[in-house]
């Protein structure tokens, strides 16, 4: 067996030659004296050779741990150049599918299934953004402990909800590799209760009946762009989201049934929803209709009639009004038309439920009819909005004996 002096010890010579060290492993000695270990042996009764590297890079223990590992593989039948050639394969496919990789796939995946742009936008920041550390990582070898010091930097840094959100969208990346045979198992799925719970925070919203007669009056008397006006108006009768609101397509609008039919891919849940109009809602339509040509938006933004307006705009609209961002939000009006609904009881809880697009946790009752409860929920449509002008009135009759 070669010995550490002997190695060291071993000159160049006019011709290569070789130094063993037993069970197949020798030096080779070049005649510019570089030192290179090789293995020789036997597979399919064909003599072959093995490169471990060269001396002092690869030392005595490393080449023979690199023999003993051949032999151990030659032993179980397979020719340990082939298993080579095979690993090389495999680390040059993991190399390919990193994290960025694979994340970038699921965010085209998820828009060409029409997925709405706020939510593809926001996916787009958690995985690019906050995982940015992952990007260059072959997905296969990512650990939940990787996974967990990256969410517990964000935890610490006061974004719980950031943290369980991310941990969620990471999540679906992963089942999505391990689906497309890229990854074996879902980190996350370790971490499910690891992080602190989020602290819940509701949205500001007016529950006050004399206070929302008075900022119904407020948004009557705006005097900004007339489509910051229509919209507010519209998201306190029809009781959705503000991206629905704002998203709103002339084309959209069936005038002559008194409908508004919202597609799938448009909603938060993914369902599609036909939403009844008030009168009070058509009026409103009727107003801003001609302010844009075609069929496009409804509510344009004031640069664009290709952009919508921005939430940000509708929520500057009520501090404009005087009302602060913990009193009243535009996603607030949902709040408002849930509470007063029900405790006016303008309509069944169901029926109210339904019209606020709520997600129904009976798996049963998922199967989903976008007209599920019309006629009822055209109903409850006009009697909020007709309370809605009451409101109005009892604002401004109080509002003149104060004065």
């Amino acid at each position: 067996m070669l010995t550490q002096v002997g190695v060291q010890a071993a000159k160049p010579r006019e011709k290569p030659y070789k130094l063993s060290d037993g069970n197949g492993l020798h030096l080779l000695v070049e005649t510019n004296g570089s030192k290179l270990w090789r293995f020789r042996y036997q597979f399919d009764r064909k003599e072959k050779m093995l490169s471990f590297g060269s001396y002092p890079e690869v030392s005595i223990a490393q080449a023979r741990q690199k023999r003993d590992d051949a032999r151990s593989v030659l032993a179980a039948g397979v020719d340990p150049a082939r298993k080579r050639e095979q690993d090389k394969i495999a680390a040059s496919i993991a190399a390919a599918n990193t994290f960025g990789v694979v994340a970038t796939e699921y965010l085209d995946r998820t828009q060409a299934e029409h997925a709405a742009e706020s939510t593809v936008a926001k996916n787009k920041w958690l995985l690019e953004d906050l995982a940015a550390p992952l990007a260059n990582r072959p997905i296969a070898e990512i650990s939940s402990a990787e996974l967990l010091q990256l969410l517990q930097r964000i935890e610490k840094s006061g974004r719980r909800e950031t943290a369980h959100r991310l941990r969620g969208t990471l999540g679906t990346v992963f089942r999505y590799a391990v689906r497309t045979l890229r990854a074996p198992v879902d980190p996350t799925a370790a971490l499910r209760g690891a992080l602190l719970k989020v602290e819940v925070t509701h949205r500001p919203a007016i529950t006050d009946e004399v206070k929302l007669g008075g900022l119904m009056r407020a948004i009557d008397e705006y005097d900004g762009w007339p489509t910051l006006r229509a919209a507010l108006l519209l998201l306190a009768l029809t009781m959705v989201r503000p991206g629905e609101v704002r998203h709103m397509r002339k084309s959209e609008l069936i005038i002559p049934k008194a409908l508004w039919r919202i597609p799938a891919e448009r909603m938060k849940m993914r369902r599609p929803l036909d939403v009844p109009l008030s009168k009070q809602a058509l009026a409103i339509i009727g107003e801003v209709w001609d302010l844009t040509p075609g069929n496009g938006l409804l509510l344009p933004s004031i640069r664009s009639n290709l952009k919508p307006i921005s939430e940000n705009a509708l929520n500057s609209a009520l501090r404009r009004m005087g009302y602060s961002k913990d009193e009243m939000t535009a996603h607030g009006f949902r709040s408002t038309a849930s509470t007063i609904c029900n405790e006016r009881r303008l309509a069944d809880a169901e029926v109210i439920e339904v019209a606020l697009a709520h997600q129904d946790e009976d798996a049963v009752r998922r199967v989903y009819n976008r007209a599920l409860y019309l006629k009822e929920r055209t109903l409850l449509m006009q009697r909020w909005a007709d309370l809605l002008d009451e409101l109005r009135q009892r604002s401004l009759t109080q509002s003149a004996a104060a004065i």
